[in-house]
């Protein structure tokens, strides 16, 4: 009785002399392994050498600043919620009077961590966060010796002024030609003023 068509006639065929010896199998083993000593090697001198990353590539994340220096990000805690590894944490704070160009908003993220231990790099943040203050960028995670090393705090996720970071690539068609469209200021500050007037906003 057959319970599948899927079966195969195994054949019991005797070894010869020489397949009992083993040395067929070894020599053919030994030629692919000194075949590969004349072939171009795969690895690099990392990090002396680095490889060409896709523009796509998720790398370590970066918390932008607007044109004039301010932290783009309010603390609203949508990259946490959106997180799946649960990697992010923050602490929010109001903006002191004189802080104005170091916040964007009023309200900021004055602890602000991602453990990338727990990361998967899925970009989730990214997509969530409503003010386009994270990214993730095409730079590897340094390699650290302590668990504790790998929370990364605002002191190594805000961006330098003196290094800024070109994200164009991360942003998505929608988000370009969004930013395009006359009388509607994406990501601009809060004016009540102008609100009272009827203008778009």
């Amino acid at each position: 009785m057959k319970l599948t068509s899927r079966s195969k006639v195994v054949s019991n065929k005797e070894q010869s002399f020489s397949e009992s010896l083993y040395l067929p199998g070894i020599i053919k083993g030994m030629s692919i392994t000194l075949s590969h000593l004349f072939k171009r090697r795969a690895t690099v001198k990392y990090p002396d050498e680095l490889r060409p990353m896709a523009g796509v590539y998720r790398g370590q994340h970066v918390l932008k600043r607007d044109d004039i220096g301010a932290e783009r990000c309010t603390a609203c805690g949508l990259c946490a919620v959106a997180c799946p590894a649960e990697a992010i944490t923050m602490e929010s704070a109001e903006r002191k009077k004189g802080e104005e160009g170091m916040y964007r908003e009023e309200k900021y993220a004055r602890i602000y961590e991602i453990n990338m231990l727990r990361c998967i790099f899925c970009g989730l943040c990214e997509e969530a966060c409503p003010k386009e203050a994270i990214f993730l960028t095409d730079k590897i995670v340094d390699t650290e010796y302590e668990r504790e090393d790998f929370i990364y705090g605002k002191d190594k996720l805000v961006e330098k002024m003196t290094a800024r970071i070109d994200v164009t690539k991360r942003q998505t068609k929608e988000v370009i030609e969004f930013k395009k469209l006359p009388g509607l200021k994406h990501n601009e500050l809060f004016d009540g003023k102008s609100l009272n007037k009827g203008k778009k906003h």
